[in-house]
Order: C-alpha cells, then structure tokens, then sequence
C-alpha cells in the first residue's frame, strides 16, 4: 500500500491502535472513529475539544524524538501543513508515516476513505460517507463571489488550486483569486477590496478576524466573519460546514 504521494508503507499492524496525528482535521477525523489509538497529537489540535493527549508541538515544528518515543504503528501527515525534513526524520528514526495529499474537496474524502481502509484498517465513518453524497455531487450554483484573507500585515488571501478555494466553489462561493499565479499570494489591501467580490470572508485561522479586526479595512466590499476550521478542516467539520456554507450570503 503507498500514501497520497506514493511512499509505500514497509510495514503496520492490520489494524493500527498507535496513531500521532501531525494534522488538525485528520486528528478530529480519527477521534471520531477511535480517539483512544491516538497516542499524540499537534498543539493546534483543537477538535474535539475534551482530546487528553500528549502534544508533540506544532504541524511545523514537531518533536520527532518525542514522536518516536511514544512508539507508534503510524504517523499521519499532510503535503501542505507538514514539512518534508520532519517526515524524513521520523522514517529514518523507523517510524512509518502516511502522507496525505489534498487540494480539493473530492480528492480529501477519497484520501480519507483510503486512510480509513488501508493505512489505518478502520471502519469508515458515518459521517465520510454523507459527505461525499453532499460535496461530491453537482456544485451549487455560484450566488456570490468571495475574497479570502488568511493573514494580515502583510495581507494574504486564498489564491489557486486550494482545498479552501474548491469547498467555496462547491458551495456557490466562487473565489476571485482562483486564477491567481500563486496559491496564496500576498496583495495590497486595495487589490483584494477592488477585486469585484460580492464578499470578503474573514476567518478565525490560521490569522484570528475578528469583529473588531479585519472588517474595518475593506471600504468597498462587504465582510463576513466564518470559522475557519469549516473553510479549510476536512473531516466531520465537513457536514456543517455545508449547512452554513449554503446558508452563507443572499441566494
């Protein structure tokens, strides 16, 4: 069996009961199922709330010794959110690591069926499947364009080829910077406020928008304060995150 990326796993248990999760939403993901194999986890782990396990530090500076040292059948990680030297690290330390591989909405339920089934040998999970009969049919019909900033000072937005951009586009949502060169560029404040958006999303991560910081900048384009774990978290946040997705702006 070989990871999103094509890394083979040399060997695991048929069923994995050891699991360190380096990935925010793959660690509520696997909660859901049997959060007692989870042996360690991120500090950005947030979800679920009551999740007593020990920290590894973050998704971008785990401790590789301490992940080591808590012997586990599998470490999960992800292209986008994990570094690659700390993947190698732990393979050359003799610790087994899937790789996930995510960028649209499609491509994260089938990676987590795959994880699920073989790296894992778990049964799936309920709410998998409901969500791909809600995400994985014909996208609603874009009602509103939408920018989406992820940092401030400097300012970034969601730009191609994003697992944040396809869930918008899925939803109706279509974002603006879709097209941009880059995945997430940093632009001037009045680029993203002229861009002909119907609305600008601001959310609570990775930069925390709040209500008294970020709205007060766009004078031309209306805002919207969304969490962002239903915006870039895939996993159970999936199935709300199409309820308040489609209930999201005038229709």
């Amino acid at each position: 069996m070989i990871d999103d990326l094509g890394t083979p796993l040399a060997r695991r248990p048929a069923v994995v009961r050891r699991v360190v999760s380096l990935v925010p939403s793959l660690t509520e993901a696997l909660a859901s199922v049997d959060r007692g194999a989870l042996v360690g986890v991120t500090d950005w782990c947030t979800h679920p709330g009551d999740l007593e396990v020990p920290r590894i530090r973050g998704t971008k500076n785990p401790d590789t010794r301490a992940i080591a040292a808590l012997a586990p059948d599998l470490v999960i990680a992800n292209k986008e959110e994990n570094r690659e030297l700390d993947v190698r690290r732990l393979r050359a330390a003799g610790v087994e690591v899937w790789v996930t591989d995510i960028e649209t909405v499609p491509q994260s339920i089938a990676s987590m069926e795959r994880l699920f089934d073989e790296a894992l040998g778990w049964d799936r999970p309920a709410w998998l499947g409901t969500a791909r009969q809600l995400w994985c049919t014909d996208p609603t019909p874009a009602r509103a364009r939408v920018a989406v900033p992820i940092w401030r000072d400097p300012w970034m937005v969601v730009g191609r080829d994003t697992f944040t951009g396809d869930l918008l586009a899925r939803a109706g949502l279509p974002n603006v910077f879709a097209d941009h060169a880059e995945r997430y560029p940093a632009l001037d404040l009045a680029v993203i406020d002229g861009a002909g958006a119907d609305a600008v999303l601001l959310p609570d991560e990775p930069y925390v928008f709040t209500a008294d910081d970020g709205p007060e900048s766009f004078a031309r384009t209306p805002t919207e304060l969304v969490e962002g774990r239903l915006i870039t978290w895939y996993g159970p946040s999936l199935i709300e995150a199409h309820a308040v997705l489609q209930a999201l702006l005038p229709r």
